[in-house]
């Protein structure tokens, strides 16, 4: 049953299977046993990203293409919920007419773009899609009464999830359940499905074909597969999963603006979280995502930490300032490529070959 739901796609390694439980579950039970808002808008985080690099994973890892317009479709996501929202009111009427024109809306352009783009080979595409993201972004910052411009647009989420619904009267293991709680699990419940739809679609035909493409596409074409054809339709898989990701994210934070779904950091991010947690394989968005967004957020408060109990070692003390946060993130980053070369998922996998 198991394998099944996998698609029989197993993590090949006692390793990796610990940590992908330990995750499981510790994303699980966040609101009961971390308690406050921070880990719970983390945890969130989490979920929304994961899905945004599974979806990228797709593309990079196991079709090889690179594109810069990622996070477009994601924002495409974000910003088809808050515009909805806005004019429709509160409602799940509001996210579903939202996610629909979101979804059509990156199935054109990602047809588009692949149709008309990937005939180019690897830089001069990449080239393509970063000037099509960055038109993009300046074109939702421009369009101040559909997008709120700059400032973004908040909105309010349908009532069983916003944080004054509490459907029962007393506790629930010591935890109050409201609105939030219920959004949380909504994403998580999201989260799962859709990236067991994606172990589905890697690990079927088409994802074999996809990576026999990745391998060498002059073969694929050789042997009968229209590589432009298949291409695209990753490029359009991707894309639409990509805007359910952005959804999930706007509906928890109520809000969206172009630095929240749409800004180049967040491309980086995602690219990165690829690498870290192994391309070519869902499970590395997972652990990438995680590794990523707790040391964002995180670390700085470790830092500090430890810099308050180096108080009588100065040096130390101000090596480890919490102002030194993201030179250490970079550090700690490179550190893990060098030591990682195929990602974490990819190294245990490794191991359990050797």
């Amino acid at each position: 049953m198991l394998a099944s739901l996998l698609s029989h796609d197993a993590p090949r390694s006692r390793v990796l299977s610990v940590l992908l439980v330990l995750v499981f579950v510790a994303l699980l039970v966040t609101p009961f046993a971390f308690p406050g808002s921070k880990a719970l808008n983390v945890a969130a985080k989490i979920l929304s990203f994961a899905v945004l690099a599974a979806s990228y994973d797709l593309l990079l890892g196991y079709t090889g293409i690179v594109s810069f317009a990622h996070t477009m479709f994601f924002g495409i996501g974000a910003y088809g919920v808050a515009i909805a929202s806005t004019r429709m009111g509160e409602g799940f009427a509001a996210v579903a007419v939202g996610a629909a024109c979101a979804l059509a809306l990156s199935f054109v352009l990602s047809l588009a773009i692949g149709l008309f783009s990937l005939r180019v080979r690897a830089i001069f595409f990449a080239m393509i899609t970063l000037a099509v993201a960055s038109a993009f972004q300046t074109l939702a910052s421009q369009l101040s009464e559909l997008t709120g411009g700059e400032d973004g647009l908040s909105f309010r989420a349908p009532a069983w999830l916003s944080p004054s619904f509490e459907p029962f009267e007393n506790p629930v293991l010591g935890l109050t359940i409201d609105g939030r709680i219920l959004c949380y699990y909504l994403l998580f419940a999201c989260a799962v499905l859709l990236l067991l739809a994606l172990l589905r679609i890697v690990n079927s035909p088409f994802g074999r074909v996809l990576q026999a493409i990745r391998e060498n596409d002059f073969r694929a074409e050789a042997i009968g597969f229209r590589t432009v054809v298949w291409r695209t339709g990753s490029n359009v898989l991707a894309a639409l999963f990509a805007t359910l990701a952005g959804v999930m994210l706007a509906l928890w934070l109520r809000y969206n603006g172009p630095d929240t779904s749409l800004s180049f950091e967040i491309m980086l991010d995602t690219l990165l979280i690829v690498v870290i947690g192994g391309m070519g394989t869902i499970y590395g968005a997972v652990i990438g995502s995680v590794l990523l967004l707790l040391a964002q957020s995180y670390l700085q408060d470790l830092m500090r930490l430890a810099s308050g109990a180096l108080e009588g070692a100065p040096m130390l003390a101000g090596l480890l300032s919490p102002e030194r946060w993201l030179m250490w993130l970079g550090l700690s980053f490179v550190l893990c490529v060098y030591f990682f070369p195929s990602g974490v998922v990819g190294r245990l996998r490794g191991e359990l070959r050797r």
